[in-house]
């Protein structure tokens, strides 16, 4: 016997409460094995691949690409054999009886008590995180089987590490998970024709949605212009950028720094260090560092506006901006205050070539307590950038320039930069962001030539 299963959006974060379909990577009729990508899905921090949880066919796409829906949405169809899911657990996906199939299917007007006593089982804790999926399929584990300690009874990647731990992982995983996949896809008698498979969102027969811009009283381009349509990740940058600058009033500042030993501290060390690291030895190391040094200083920068309160983080998580061809990410550097000079070098590296490589994960995103930005990159030598949200303010380090700089009445070639500041003005003045500048100015100029990396 053959059923049907939907595959859901998972709870990828706890702060998730949507996502959007990216693009479909398998067809209706194309066969799909348990854990292999089906789609790529966009969220507010990263771009994720939906791994299917069965073994099957997908025989229908239910959410076209482009479309934005919650979490728990189902998205597609994986038909299996009676039997044959593969021996795992079915995750977040909702099984559902398919004798009937297709439109049949789609008009029956309820579902039956025990394919909702399923689903209710599935809830918070069945919704796996890929990590979770990914880990639990290495050793063989069942995650329905494990006792979860996230939220709402959520099974995270420590539990699955910790019943690995416990040695038990290879003695009752495996009959379980078999045991699970077979009593989840199984049909309910006499309910088949009740169930409802799908109740809104795209159909085979139906075009898939991408959203365009509207441009009023013009249907085609004119002569002089073309059109571009907005894809997700664009709409996404556009949504959270729209919220900051609503609803954060900011304020800017600037500093100008003579980085004149920099450049000669940079330039004695970076050959060696690259040979010894093996990464390149960049002017956004030490910024961090002189930018978290003035947190440590006046932790008020590092918090959050909540109405009645501001909550000041005891962490310094830099959120770090990672521009590339199509959008901006924001990968996080958890605990700089913990980390050297070399430290930093090598997480800046690291982050850009994942960001680079679309390889970022929603744990390299989250968490982010302050945003740096190196507009300099661009050859900037002045911003004025929006924050993120919901964060406090965001810096960015300018172009270095040589420029001629009076020194003691005379005229001397310095390397100058810019250092500007978005601030926002409910939580945050222009006398504590002016010292809070000046630190980061004094711990710049203060590197030279004996300054240690390690």
């Amino acid at each position: 016997m053959k059923t049907v299963t939907e595959i859901v959006v998972p709870q990828l974060a706890e702060s998730l409460v949507s996502a959007t379909i990216d693009k479909w990577l398998k067809q209706p009729g194309d066969p799909v094995d348990v854990y292999e990508p089906i789609c790529e899905m966009i969220t507010d921090k990263v771009n994720a691949e939906l791994p299917s949880t069965l073994k099957g066919t997908l025989v229908k796409i239910l959410v076209g690409e482009g479309e934005t829906v919650p979490v728990g949405t189902p998205v597609c169809l994986i038909e299996t054999e009676d039997g044959s899911a593969g021996g795992e657990a079915p995750a977040y996906a909702a099984s559902v009886p398919s004798a009937a199939g297709g439109a049949d299917a789609e008009n029956r007007p309820t579902a039956p008590a025990a394919a909702l006593q399923t689903t209710g089982e599935a809830g918070a804790r069945a919704r796996f995180s890929p990590a979770v999926l990914q880990l639990a399929a290495e050793h063989g584990i069942n995650p329905a089987h494990l006792h979860g300690t996230g939220l709402g009874g959520r099974v995270t990647r420590k539990d699955v590490l910790a019943y690995i731990a416990s040695g038990a992982a290879g003695q009752t995983a495996q009959p379980g998970a078999r045991s699970t996949a077979a009593s989840v896809s199984q049909p309910v008698p006499g309910a088949e024709a009740h169930v409802p498979v799908r109740t809104t969102g795209l159909h085979l027969t139906q075009p898939t949605r991408q959203p365009q811009i509207e441009v009023e009283g013009q249907q085609i381009p004119g002569r002089g212009e073309y059109f571009i349509d907005v894809t997700p990740v664009r709409s996404t940058i556009a949504r959270n950028m729209r919220q900051s600058a609503t609803e954060i009033p900011h304020g800017w500042m600037m500093i100008e720094v003579d980085v004149t030993n920099l450049v000669l501290l940079r330039s004695k060390l970076r050959d060696e260090f690259m040979k010894r690291e093996g990464v390149n030895l960049t002017y956004l190391a030490f910024f961090i560092k002189a930018v978290v040094n003035a947190i440590r200083d006046f932790p008020i920068i590092n918090s959050v506006w909540a109405v009645d309160k501001i909550i000041v983080k005891r962490d310094i998580n830099i959120s770090l901006a990672v521009g590339t061809e199509e959008a901006v990410k924001t990968p996080v550097i958890r605990n700089a205050e913990h980390k050297t000079i070399s430290g930093l070098a090598r997480e800046i590296d690291d982050l850009a070539r994942k960001t680079r490589e679309g390889k970022l994960t929603l744990a390299d995103m989250e968490g982010g307590t302050f945003t740096v930005n190196n507009t300099g990159s661009f050859g900037s030598i002045l911003t004025q950038p929006i924050i993120n949200y919901p964060q406090a303010a965001i810096i960015t380090f300018e172009s270095i320039v040589k420029r001629p700089m009076v020194i003691n009445d005379m005229i001397a070639v310095r390397s100058m930069a810019n250092v500007c500041l978005s601030l926002d003005h409910r939580i945050l003045d222009g006398v504590i962001c002016g010292r809070f500048l000046q630190r980061v100015k004094d711990t710049l100029e203060s590197f030279n030539l004996d300054t240690k990396l390690y």
